[in-house]
Formats: structure tokens, C-alpha cells, sequence
């Protein structure tokens, strides 16, 4: 039985529900991660007995699974595009701006299937954009193929984002202090691919990389739907 098929308890002296508790953890994750997360931070943050959780949460897998719904429910469009290209491309960038309001959303997303309210919403949301438009199994796999996309890419994102706290060096930081050694690297000509991108290549920010990124995604989805039937 998931969390979502069980009942909540009765309400008891100190008020609690789901919806408290999850708003707490969540509010926790985004001050410090979800290493800052457990049910007895939960509870202290609420004033309750850590053993008073467990009538709403068994583990703490369980509340990350209601905490990825909750973001779930900022990803989900009011109105979703009649154009698949469109609606796939709103759902992405939807989907990053809640994992850089939630960084923690990005060590969760991808884990297995979201099967929360607000997740099972936006799953229904993605496919019907392609629904139709050609065989299930390959919308199965066109659906899987940009969200592993966006999936890699907003973890890199944060990734780096993580990185430049922790270091306190801003991207254009890090290179000037590193900018030396690859200097002379790049100078023993063993890497001149690497050197032809360095010395000619384009510095874009992260959502302009996104952006690109998702579009040849999407061209070669969109290559697939069109591809005759063998």
C-alpha cells in the first residue's frame, strides 16, 4: 500500500496532517538539502514527537516521494499547448524551474516512477502531447528520451551551481584560476579538439544551453514521428 492509499490518523491535541508535514520537509530540503531532511527534524520543526510521524509516514523514502509530488504540483501547467513540440518544451523548462527553486528536487528526479497525485498528472500531461500522433511504444520511448534530456541536464546544472557554493568561485572564477594549467595542457598538442572548443567555442549560459539542447532533442523526436513505418 503506498502513503497515498493509506489514511491519515485522527487528529490528536497538536494538529497534524500530510500536508503540514510535508510543507515542513520541504521547506527544510530547500534551506539545507535533503541531507537536512528526517522525520525527527520534521517533528521539531512542528513541535511534535518524532513517534508521531509514523501515523502519517513510515520511512523517509516516503516523505521524499511526497515532497517530489509537491513539486510535482508547481511543474503542472494550468493550460497545456495543443502542440506536442510545445507542450514537451513547457513541461522541461517547468521542470527545471522547480529543481532551481528545489535544488534538492534534482538528486530525486528520475529515481522511479512518480506515482503521487501530481506526478501521475504530469506523466498523463507528457504522453497525451504525443498521443496519436503515432504507436505507444514510440511514444514511450520519445517520452523517455527527453526526459532523460532534461534529467541529466538539470543535474549537471545543479550540480554546478552546488560546486560554485561550495568553492566560492564563480564559473568564470574557476576558469581564470584554473586557466594556467589548462593553458599549458592544451599547448603540449595532445588534445587539439579540446583546444579548437576552448580557443573557438561559444560560452552560453545554462538556460540557453538547456534551451539548445532540448530543441535537437525534440528535432530528433520530431524525425522519429515522421519516419515511415517499416
Amino acid at each position: 500500500m503506498t502513503v497515498w492509499d493509506r489514511p491519515e490518523p485522527p487528529a490528536r491535541p497538536v494538529p497534524l496532517d500530510r500536508e503540514r508535514i510535508v510543507a515542513t520537509a520541504v521547506a527544510l530540503a530547500d534551506e539545507g538539502g535533503l541531507e537536512a531532511v528526517s522525520l525527527r527534524k520534521v517533528a521539531g520543526r512542528l513541535n511534535a514527537g518524532p513517534m508521531r510521524l509514523y501515523g502519517y509516514i513510515s520511512t523517509k523514502e516516503e516523505l521524499f516521494d511526497l515532497m517530489v509530488d509537491e513539486a510535482y504540483a508547481e511543474i503542472l501547467p494550468e493550460e497545456q499547448p495543443a502542440d506536442w513540440r510545445e507542450a514537451l518544451r513547457l513541461l522541461a523548462h517547468r521542470t527545471r524551474e522547480a529543481a532551481l527553486r528545489h535544488e534538492w528536487l534534482a538528486d530525486l528526479l528520475g529515481r522511479r516512477p512518480a506515482l503521487g497525485p501530481n506526478g501521475l498528472a504530469v506523466t498523463e500531461a507528457t504522453l497525451a502531447a504525443l498521443d496519436g500522433l503515432t504507436g505507444i511504444d514510440t511514444v514511450m520511448r520519445a517520452v523517455e528520451t527527453v526526459s532523460a534530456y532534461f534529467t541529466g541536464a538539470i543535474r549537471r546544472e545543479i550540480t554546478n551551481l552546488r560546486a560554485e557554493r561550495a568553492t566560492g568561485l564563480s564559473k568564470h572564477d574557476w576558469q581564470r584560476a584554473h586557466g594556467p594549467h589548462v593553458t599549458r595542457m592544451l599547448a603540449t598538442g595532445r588534445f587539439p579538439a579540446l583546444a579548437k572548443a576552448v580557443h573557438e567555442g561559444t560560452d552560453v549560459d545554462a538556460e540557453t544551453s538547456f534551451t539548445t539542447g532540448l530543441d535537437w532533442v525534440l528535432d530528433a523526436v520530431a524525425a522519429q514521428l515522421t519516419r515511415p513505418s517499416a
